[in-house]
């Protein structure tokens, strides 16, 4: 039986949120570090990963820390980052962003001090 897939569109590898997700951590990143010329609280933000849901309304930003005067400022700037995700994103809705630590962050950082408490452990 002949493959009919090659007669049609090309099976895109890379899902569309994974695509959408991609671009608004971009964007994202790109106004952060703008807004850090005038805003010190931004400082040592780092943008871990992007999750917009399927319908375009809201998007989780995790970052892989979120100090109470950064989480303040991202507060105020929260207009500005989502105004420049509609005009650099060509997305039918311009998602009501949120901000959150990274999960994965934080149970790396439980692991890392498990594996310090073992090795120090072997050491005495």
């Amino acid at each position: 039986m002949p493959d009919h897939r090659r007669d049609s569109k090309p099976v895109r590898r890379y899902p569309r949120a994974l695509r959408v997700n991609e671009l608004l951590r971009e964007v994202l990143a790109e106004e952060l570090a703008l807004l850090l010329e005038n805003d010190e609280r931004l400082g040592l933000l780092t943008i871990t990963a992007v999750d917009c849901e399927a319908d375009l309304r809201h998007a989780k930003v995790f970052l892989s820390s979120l100090p109470e005067s950064a989480e303040e400022a991202l507060g105020e700037h929260r207009a500005r980052l989502q105004a420049a995700i509609g005009r650099q994103a060509r997305l039918r809705r311009t998602p009501q962003l949120s901000f959150e630590v990274d999960p994965g962050v934080r149970q790396g950082a439980i692991v890392d001090d498990i594996l310090r408490g073992l090795n120090d452990g072997e050491q005495r």
